[in-house]
């Protein structure tokens, strides 16, 4: 009976009720209620979705990922202009990196923030999750592409989810 009432994904939940209650008009003891029951409700029904719990060890390290990605995706996008605009034709490439990164919710942050960064874009994963192929608008040394994510992204993200 207790397992019925438990909440499978307890930030999911959080996030759900409030924001139930910014687009509620006002808060109400309806209101509430409601909230409260969306925010175990839903992740009830989406449980099978959620096949692997994400483990954050060290949850605090990512607002400085965050600030990290914030500032390639300015610069990358200046590079990127500057490119585009300028005569020389670019040298594009598909890179094959090799990930060191097991989790699959850090495999997805990485192939989204380079997805995210201006000049870069990841395409696939391999099956079994040791390789993620990644286009590269302008690059004259793949393994240039592959130690500057190396080193900027997957490091950190290693170190968040140890």
């Amino acid at each position: 009976m207790l397992d019925r009432l438990s909440f499978p994904q307890p930030w999911l939940s959080l996030i759900l009720f409030v924001t139930w209650q910014f687009l509620s008009d006002g808060i109400s003891g309806g209101s509430v209620v409601l909230g409260l029951i969306l925010a175990w409700a839903i992740p009830q029904m989406t449980q099978g979705f959620w096949p692997e719990r994400p483990s954050f060890m060290r949850f605090w390290l990512m607002p400085k990922y965050l600030a990290r990605v914030l500032k390639d995706i300015v610069i990358a996008s200046f590079e990127v202009a500057a490119l585009i605009l300028s005569p020389r034709k670019p040298r594009p490439a598909f890179v094959c990196y090799p990930l060191e990164l097991e989790h699959p919710l850090a495999i997805s942050i990485l192939a989204s923030t380079i997805s995210l960064t201006p000049g870069t874009v990841s395409t696939d994963v391999s099956d079994d999750r040791r390789l993620l192929l990644v286009h590269a608008l302008d690059t004259g040394d793949e393994q240039e592409v592959i130690s500057t994510i190396r080193k900027r992204y997957e490091q950190p993200l290693l170190e968040m989810f140890k």
